[in-house]
């Protein structure tokens, strides 16, 4: 804040999830990802001795222009955003009945589904996963990811999955994880504050309802922030190199689910939730998903419910280019794997693991080639590693929004017993469908704006 050192700001306002020197670090590769030019940071940031030292690089850091050749036109604030999207999905919020509930149903429970099934092996790469699968011959994936018989006699190499409690026959239920968790909460946080939320009054259901220790890397730093009552416009900036990586992503479903068939509008209130934590890229992860899951209640193509989130993102953003690669891809690519091969080989194939636009291809490389197949969709989605409870999580809402809970195979949705855990309070272990009716109670109020 204005009048403090270095030194005093860093310590009283010290972020969580890692310590003052890591984050500094990691914004010299957030600053060199958003185009600046960091020649000689890296040199300064390790001769730093203290944390006053790290500081002085951190605001230097701020400070730096975008380069002039960085090709992209990326805004941060929803008026820019919307001028340099193409917006050209109108308002079709279907009939609210049976059928629409059904599909509501199978958002709920495709997500559960999916979440469950990634988080056993989340942060794996994909060859050490299939690693893994091969060794319990389970490769390729078509279930829930199992334990291995006899961990202390895996051979050197095979990893073993650290989640135990979500691997099948495990869970007698949908487990706590954040990506349940925000949806829960912004169901919430609609029920609250209505459609006229604001992103401070999603900080204020952050801080009234969930635990601290449940939130992670961008989000975890924004609650910090938070507490210590940054003004909001500060608060998904300081101390905060995790502005552009998947957190907001995960936090989409909500937004599509209360706006079937009105993509624009799904978006513009995940930009608002979106931008309490993240920036750029970070937020238009989440504006493309929700965009995405309220397409996929109207419509069962793919290629269609892609594009409504192509739609509501800036035209030449790094984002839009990774949804166009992928599109690209289907088309020269004839495997999956071929497909996210050339994924790695991108500039943003080499960010973080954790990061909005590699988790985000891997998501479309198994809408791709997977749908309309519920089951493959979630399946490719993990097989391919990285944030993998996300990533399965965020496919099985659209597919499950697509195809409805009653198509869903039982293989899938029977080991959650219709119950989903969330530390999310007041919703100890809420039943998925009363979940999904308090959601159509949503959906009524939204199709009156």
């Amino acid at each position: 804040m204005p009048g403090k050192s270095g030194e005093s700001f860093g310590r009283n306002l010290m972020a969580g999830w890692q310590n003052l020197r890591m984050l500094v670090g990691d914004e010299i590769t957030q600053r060199r990802e958003e185009g600046c030019d960091v020649t000689g940071f890296q040199e300064r940031y390790e001769a730093a001795r203290d944390d006053a030292e790290c500081m002085v690089v951190y605001n230097d850091l701020q400070n730096l222009p975008i380069k002039s050749d960085f090709p992209y036109v990326e805004p941060s604030h929803l008026a820019g955003i919307q001028v340099a999207s193409p917006g050209r999905w109108g308002r079709n919020i279907p009939k609210q009945d049976d059928k629409l509930f059904d599909k509501v149903h199978g958002a709920w429970l495709g997500r559960c589904a999916g979440c469950m099934l990634g988080k056993p092996v989340e942060g794996w790469g994909k060859d050490p996963l299939k690693i893994y699968l091969e060794h319990v011959g389970e490769y390729p994936l078509s279930d829930y990811v199992p334990t291995a018989p006899d961990p202390e006699k895996l051979p050197e190499g095979v990893a073993i999955p650290p989640h135990k409690s979500f691997c099948r026959g495990e869970f007698t239920h949908g487990m706590i994880d954040d990506d349940t968790n925000y949806t829960v909460l912004n169901l919430q946080a609609f029920k609250e504050k209505g459609p006229g939320f604001t992103t401070g009054d999603i900080g204020w259901m952050w801080l009234q309802y969930l635990p601290y220790h449940h939130v992670c890397t961008a989000e975890r730093q924004a609650y910090i922030n938070l507490v210590n009552e940054l003004p909001l416009h500060v608060v998904p900036m300081f101390l905060n190199p995790f502005r552009e990586w998947i957190g907001a992503q995960i936090r989409a479903d909500f937004w599509g689910y209360c706006s079937p068939g009105w993509p624009v509008k799904a978006a513009e209130f995940a930009y608002r939730d979106a931008a309490l934590s993240h920036i750029k890229n970070g937020i238009y992860g989440e504006m493309a998903a929700a965009a995405m899951i309220s397409a996929a209640f109207v419509t069962d193509d793919v290629v269609d419910v892609i594009g409504a989130g192509l739609d509501v993102v800036p035209a030449h953003s790094r984002i839009a280019e990774t949804i166009a690669d992928c599109l690209k891809w289907k088309n020269e690519c004839a495997t999956w794997e071929e497909a996210f091969a050339r994924m790695l080989e991108t500039y943003y194939g080499r960010y973080s693991w954790v990061h909005t636009n590699n988790n985000l291809a891997i998501c479309l490389i198994a809408m791709l080639y997977g749908w309309p197949d519920f089951e493959k969709v979630l399946c490719i989605s993990v097989m391919q590693g990285m944030d993998t409870d996300c990533n399965g999580a965020t496919v099985g809402s659209l597919i499950g929004a697509a195809l409805g809970a009653k198509a869903l195979p039982d293989k899938w949705v029977k080991p959650l017993n219709g119950l989903l855990a969330t530390s999310v309070m007041g919703y100890d272990l809420p039943k998925i469908e009363d979940l999904a009716k308090q959601t159509m109670d949503t959906i009524k109020v939204v199709s009156t704006l």
